[in-house]
């Protein structure tokens, strides 16, 4: 698993940077109902999403939270006194204090069902009636954009996949949410090459595939016979879900 407070520094730039931001919040705002007005930004990482959610809506107040230090620091700087540091699964917040609550690339790394559980269960919590939960599923899923590198890839251990769109409709339901709509974003700049690939697996992003064991070196290998080293193959495109919690309170409350 990736060390976050480590990866704050390189991971925008190696993650799509602005472009791939932009589209992430388009798609957020769109599903967000008329009247929001109070945003809550679960694991906002370095504020790169969630500023432009902030900049994207007259009259939106948007507060971001996430656990690594590092990345608090860096969304500080774009969203000040609108950022705190704490656990997605317990959460600083008070009962109903949201119109909405979005968690853009999180669920995927829970560390058990169990986890995903209470995540879900928290960003209800602060929720208002009425209000609306966004959140990405199947996010290991949408970087298989049916590549040569995902063909090398296909053969690693498998991993649980905890935000598996089956899974956390279940977990939304059981808290009492009901599905409220659906959209896709494009992951720009999220394109594999063989070379990044390799340089990915070396520094932890396959968490199956540990860097320097035996193992994670043969696939090493196999992605460094691939031709067009350099070449990025297709983005993916990923999925957001939208959950409404019932009641009627105004927005405007």
């Amino acid at each position: 698993m990736l060390d976050y407070d480590e990866e704050a520094g390189l991971y925008d730039a190696s993650r799509g940077g602005e472009p791939r931001a932009a589209a992430a919040a388009e798609a957020v705002l769109d599903l967000l109902p008329d009247g929001t007005r109070r945003l809550l930004d679960v694991a906002c990482g370095t504020g790169i999403v969630t500023r432009r959610l902030a900049a994207g809506r007259e009259g939106l107040r948007v507060t971001g939270v996430d656990l690594a230090a590092a990345m608090v620091r860096q969304a500080a700087v774009r969203l000040p006194g609108a950022v705190v540091r704490a656990d997605s699964r317990r959460l600083p917040f008070r009962d109903g204090e949201f119109d909405a609550v979005s968690s853009v690339w999180l669920l995927h790394l829970a560390a058990s069902d169990a986890d995903v559980r209470a995540i879900v269960a928290e960003c209800v919590r602060v929720l208002r009636p009425g209000g609306v939960y966004l959140t990405t599923v199947d996010k290991a899923a949408a970087h298989n954009v049916g590549s040569d590198i995902d063909a090398v890839l296909a053969s690693r251990p498998p991993r649980a996949a905890r935000d598996a769109a089956a899974l956390v409709d279940s977990y939304a339901a059981g808290r009492g949410l009901v599905p409220a709509g659906h959209g896709r974003f494009p992951g720009r700049g999220q394109g594999r090459s063989p070379r990044r690939t390799i340089a990915d697996l070396r520094r932890g992003w396959f968490v199956t595939l540990p860097p320097g064991e035996p193992i994670a070196e043969t696939f090493a290998a196999r992605l460094a016979a691939l031709p067009d080293q350099d070449r990025p193959r297709p983005d993916p495109w990923f999925t957001l879900r939208a959950y409404r919690k019932p009641g009627a309170a105004s927005a405007d409350a």
